[in-house]
């Protein structure tokens, strides 16, 4: 079920840091609840890639960004991840 069908969700932004690339983009949550934490969404068995939107991708090496509406980032190559601060 999506929000049109009467799930609500909530978006927040994160920062995953790789070995070449600094992203940053929105996850969904849930509002509340059930897997509703940024470290349930980094911790579900069975979940190979975290879907974001809004994406910035920041090159380590050069600096050079890249903006993408959606990407999805293997947990596999994730260093680090927190939720972003304004």
């Amino acid at each position: 079920m999506n929000q049109a069908e009467g799930v609500e969700r909530r978006k927040e932004r994160a920062v995953f840091e790789t070995e070449r690339h600094i992203i940053v983009g929105d996850v969904t949550l849930p509002p509340e609840g059930y897997q509703s934490r940024f470290s349930d969404l980094l911790n579900r068995e069975g979940v190979d890639f975290i879907p974001l939107t809004n994406v910035v991708v920041t090159s380590i090496a050069t600096g050079e960004e890249t903006r993408r509406d959606f990407i999805a980032i293997g947990r596999a190559h994730i260093h680090c991840a927190y939720p972003a601060r304004d």
